[in-house]
């Protein structure tokens, strides 16, 4: 039978034969999987047990750490409550959009983020590209989780070790731990919370000239159990980390409500939170702020890194897949905004108790999950171990929730590649490499290489390779072409609001945050210091590693066929892989486009359509169903 859809002014409105189900009183929930929605060919390729399972494993993930500790520094630093405006209006533009074509591209064609290209085998550098981002993200965000295991079970002691100075650290040190036997002085003095992570865990040095020294052997193993527990959960593939998902994905809402509600209690948090949320209107006009909310809308969902495209491609072709992209990328800024609450007052009450200003107290980066908040919570008067328990066991919680993700996306693209190759030595030997590339931030410099790492390998690599990949999708491939395989899978319309935000807007908008990023772009610093040279030429040629996979393998897809132009104009299109996996749905799919092309050619002579009018109506997928 076929399908008559309706049309809206944007998003999607359900097919009549929906519409006719709900009038007859049947309830429209999850959509059953299509008739023989097996693997074909005797491919053994994991499913998600329910599509629960997938919902709360995209929400582990684009849940992380960058919404706890990232987002309300960045927030304080680019105009407060005004970084709100830019942040919301970056999400409607592009995370939305970037976050709902990622989900359609893994789940129609069944396949990780390099074998997708397919679509295009000219492009096919753009998934190994974001490979090498993602791996980038992961080594020192599992460096990041170490950090967290340290501090988790340091919890557990009579006294939190941070919350006292040491003879050692010298008589700059001020208690973190109000003491009355002491004056603290934030303003002269050095909190023992701070000292503790620099001198005692960190072991921090203040310059690499000389080099980054040698790993520490504590940092070491608990680096070590951290990729421990990330093996354990993706081992299985989707059979376990589905199931953990349960877990790492509610988890943490339970403690940030805890922490929330103890937070306000706190005398002077009111400023703090005051001071997290009153707009800098000025701040606006900046075109930094604007450039960071898309860093954050990238760090914190996790687009153009594959894992949105790793895990949906485990999905049931029909699965509701629109559904899922909304509830993720709204929760993700509540998410945001509740932890930079739950946070700022925190820190409020910590500028109360040190009679300093707010400012004063934040520290950026991990600073602010290392020291500020320790800092804060040793001055809780009730039980502060119990607060520091709960406090880190949420970062770890976050922390492995994003980076099984992230891992579990790698390991799939190499399965993908290497079939033979059972799952768990194939993330058995992605774990083990990452674990010795993740040991340069165990050394005193490590420090210095994350950030490096992060800006050149992390935000300015995947930001340019997801202007490739939209080019790639819509302008190439053609949108006409996607809209109509997205109607197909999802039985939905597509309405004007994804078309034009897919075709124009985002990418536009995009380049044009880039183009500026790149013309304002200034020598990265560690704080107040300067990176030598031969730091700067290893991020570059960390960036380089990623973006020379675009030509590399633009060459090989057109090959040394001539003519060069029929080549090239091949390289460009389609190949028979792309497409729904089960042959029977690939069928329907290849039916259902030529009748929908052929209806609407008719109509378009019908009603005599210019060209121009036709061509326009073609590439933003404007159809007569």
């Amino acid at each position: 039978m076929k399908k008559s859809y309706g049309v809206s002014n944007g998003g999607f409105v359900a097919s009549t034969d929906d519409l006719k189900a709900k009038q007859n009183g049947i309830e429209i929930g999850e959509p059953t999987p299509a008739e023989g929605e097996t693997p074909p060919d005797g491919e053994n390729r994991d499913t998600w047990g329910h599509g629960i399972e997938f919902l709360m494993s995209c929400i582990s993930m684009s849940v992380g750490l960058g919404n706890i500790w990232r987002f309300p520094f960045v927030a304080y630093e680019n105009g407060g409550g005004a970084f709100l405006i830019p942040y919301i209006i970056v999400l409607v533009i592009v995370g939305k959009p970037m976050y709902f074509l990622e989900m359609i591209l893994g789940q129609f064609t069944s396949r990780s983020s390099v074998k997708i290209w397919s679509v295009s085998p000219f492009f096919r550098g753009i998934g190994i590209g974001q490979m090498v981002g993602t791996c980038s993200v992961i080594s020192y965000y599992c460096s990041m989780i170490g950090l967290t295991l340290n501090y988790f079970f340091s919890s557990f002691q009579a006294e939190l070790p941070w919350s006292r100075c040491r003879e050692e650290w010298g008589d700059n040190c001020v208690d973190s731990k109000p003491n009355p036997n002491q004056t603290n002085n934030f303003t002269q003095g050095i909190s023992s919370s701070e000292l503790y992570f620099m001198k005692e865990v960190l072991k921090a040095k203040d310059q690499i000239d000389d080099g980054i020294g040698v790993p520490d052997w504590k940092l070491t193993l608990w680096l070590l159990l951290a990729w421990v527990m990330v093996f354990v959960v993706i081992c299985r593939g989707v059979k376990s980390s589905g199931k953990v998902a349960y877990f790492l994905a509610i988890f943490p809402y339970v403690v940030m409500i805890t922490l929330l509600i103890r937070a306000c209690t706190l005398e002077g948090s009111g400023e703090g939170i005051l001071f997290f949320i009153r707009p800098q209107f000025s701040e606006l006009l900046n075109p930094k702020v604007w450039k960071e909310a898309v860093v954050q809308c990238f760090f914190s969902l996790a687009t153009g890194m594959g894992p949105i495209i790793m895990f949906s491609s485990y999905n049931q072709f029909s699965h509701n897949v629109y559904r899922d992209a909304m509830i993720v990328t709204t929760l993700d800024t509540f998410t945001s905004l509740l932890g930079g609450i739950t946070m700022f007052a925190i820190l409020g009450n910590l500028a109360h108790n040190l009679n300093a200003h707010i400012t004063e107290v934040v520290k950026v980066g991990s600073g602010l999950a290392f020291i500020s908040y320790p800092d804060a919570i040793s001055k809780f008067d009730w039980v502060p171990q119990l607060f520091a328990v709960l406090f880190f066991f949420m970062l770890l919680v976050l922390g492995l929730g994003s980076v099984v993700a992230l891992v579990s996306a790698v390991v799939t693209v190499l399965r993908d590649q290497f079939p033979k190759v059972v799952y768990w030595k194939m993330a058995l030997i992605v774990s083990s490499t990452l674990f010795l590339v993740g040991l340069i931030y165990t050394t005193p410099g490590g420090q210095w290489m994350l950030d490096l790492v992060d800006h050149y390998g992390g935000t300015f690599l995947i930001f340019a390779l997801a202007i490739v990949e939209l080019v790639a999708i819509f302008w190439v491939y053609g949108l006409g072409d996607f809209v109509m395989d997205t109607q197909f899978m999802c039985k939905r319309y597509v309405g004007p609001y994804w078309r034009y935000c897919w075709a124009l807007v985002t990418p536009v908008f995009m380049l044009i945050i880039f183009v500026y990023h790149m013309a304002s772009l200034k020598p990265l610093t560690f704080g107040s210091s300067d990176y030598p040279d031969e730091a700067h030429v290893a991020g570059w040629i960390l960036f380089a590693i990623g973006m020379v996979q675009l030509p590399l393998w633009a060459v090989y897809a057109v090959g040394c066929k001539t003519p060069v132009y029929d080549s090239l104009r091949q390289s460009l299109r389609p190949t028979d892989e792309w497409g729904p996996k089960n042959p029977k749905i690939y069928l329907e799919w290849k039916q259902f486009k030529a009748d929908l092309k052929g209806r609407n050619a008719q109509i378009n002579s019908q009603k005599n359509y210019s060209k121009r009018l036709v061509a326009l109506r073609n590439f933003f997928g404007i159809y007569s169903y």
